[in-house]
C-alpha cells in the first residue's frame, strides 16, 4: 500500500494537482485497508464468527479412486455418520475416509421416533451443511422413504437433487434385488450410489422390527443374492448391516467391491457407526445397539460445561473483566455525566 500511495504522489506532483485533491486520493486508496482491518475487527469482537475449517486437510481428498485403491490392498474403510457442520468438521478432521448423512439423523438430531418420518427437504438441508465442512471425506447422502422406491425415474430425480443441492457425491439407497432397475437407472446417470442390504431400517416394519438378518442358511443366502444383484446393478460399495459376521465374512470374500459393516462383524471391508451413538452424545439409560462401542462421552462432558456456565451466571462470576469490551475513561465519564439527564 506504502508503494502505491508513493506512486501516486509522484503522478499527482507530475500532472500538478493541488494538495487537498491529493489528500483526497489518499484516503480513496487508503479506504480499501481501513475497510479490510474494519471487517476484521468485526470478525474478531463478533460472537457469531464462523466455526472455521482445519488450514490444513487431515488428508487428501478421498476419491472412488482412492476407496477402490484401499480396497485393493485390503485396507479397512472409516465412515461415520454426521449430520450438521460441527459433527462433520470433527469426524473430517479425525481423518474419516466417508461421512455418511445418514437418514439416522431422523432420531438423532431431529427428535423424529423413526427414519420414515424425515423428509427429503429436510436430508437436503442436512447434507448442505454436512459438505460444508468436509474437506477430505467422501461424502454420502442416504435417500429417505418414499424418495426412491416407486420408479427408476423417481429414484434418479432424487439422486440429482441430493448432488446438485445436497453437494455430496454419492448416495445410498437401502434394499437388494428389487432395486437392482434403480440402482442402475442412478448410475448410468453418473451418480455412484451405496447400496444398503441386510437390515434396511426403513423396512422396519415389514422385517417386523429391528431384527438381526441371514441367521438362517435360507436367510443368509437372500443377503448374498442381494449383495451380489446391487454390484452387479453398478454399486460401488455395499453396506451390510446386522448379519452374522461369518455370513458378512463370506459375502464379503464373494464380492468384487467393499462392504461397509454395521453389526456384521470386523471381517467386512470397512465399518460404519451413528456418531451420536459412538460419542456418547445422549443422556444415560439411553439404549443403543448391541453393535455400537460407546468411544466418548459427549453429553456428560456437555453436561458438566453447560451446568457450570449456569452456576456462574447465577454466581456473577461470569461474565468476569477478561469477557467484557473496554472503554476508555474519558468516554465513560461523558457517558456518565449525559445519562444523568435521563
Amino acid at each position: 500500500m506504502a508503494s502505491v500511495w508513493a506512486r501516486s504522489c509522484s503522478l499527482l506532483l507530475y500532472r500538478g494537482i493541488s494538495s487537498s485533491t491529493s489528500t483526497r486520493l489518499q484516503l480513496t486508496i487508503a479506504k480499501p485497508l481501513s475497510s479490510t482491518l474494519h471487517h476484521q475487527a468485526q470478525q474478531r469482537w463478533s460472537s457469531h464468527s464462523p466455526l472455521g475449517t482445519p488450514s490444513v486437510p487431515a488428508k487428501k481428498k478421498v476419491t472412488m479412486g482412492g476407496l477402490r485403491s484401499m480396497y485393493r490392498k485390503n485396507e479397512p474403510i472409516t465412515m461415520m455418520t454426521a449430520h450438521d457442520f460441527p459433527s462433520a468438521h470433527v469426524a473430517d478432521a479425525a481423518g474419516m475416509d466417508m461421512i455418511l448423512v445418514g437418514d439416522s439423523l431422523a432420531m438423532v438430531a431431529l427428535g423424529m421416533e423413526d427414519t420414515s418420518e424425515v423428509t427429503v427437504d429436510d436430508m437436503l438441508l442436512h447434507c448442505k451443511s454436512v459438505a460444508r465442512a468436509t474437506r477430505s471425506a467422501f461424502t454420502v447422502g442416504d435417500l429417505p422413504m418414499g424418495s426412491y422406491e416407486i420408479s427408476p425415474e423417481q429414484a434418479l430425480a432424487t439422486a440429482i437433487r441430493f448432488v446438485k443441492e445436497g453437494r455430496v457425491q454419492s448416495i445410498k439407497l437401502e434394499g437388494g434385488k428389487e432395486m437392482a432397475p434403480t440402482i442402475k437407472k442412478i448410475t448410468q446417470a453418473g451418480i455412484p450410489v451405496l447400496a444398503h442390504v441386510g437390515l434396511t431400517p426403513q423396512r422396519q416394519n415389514a422385517l417386523g422390527g429391528f431384527r438381526v438378518q441371514g441367521k438362517t442358511s435360507k436367510g443368509a443366502m437372500a443377503v448374498l443374492e442381494d449383495a451380489i444383484a446391487v454390484q452387479e446393478a453398478g454399486c460401488y460399495a455395499v453396506v451390510i448391516e446386522a448379519v452374522p459376521a461369518e455370513i458378512a465374512s463370506i459375502i464379503t470374500r464373494k464380492l468384487s467391491i467393499p462392504t461397509i459393516g454395521i453389526g456384521a462383524g470386523n471381517g467386512c471391508s470397512g465399518q460404519v457407526l451413528v456418531q451420536v451413538d459412538m460419542s456418547g452424545y445422549f443422556p444415560p439409560g439411553r439404549s443403543i445397539p448391541k453393535f455400537a462401542k460407546q468411544y466418548g462421552n459427549v453429553w456428560a462432558e456437555s453436561l458438566r460445561a453447560i451446568g457450570s456456565y449456569r452456576d456462574e451466571v447465577k454466581s456473577r462470576q461470569y461474565p468476569a473483566s477478561e469477557h467484557t469490551y473496554p472503554i476508555a475513561k474519558e468516554e465513560l465519564d461523558a457517558f456518565t455525566k449525559d445519562s444523568e439527564k435521563f
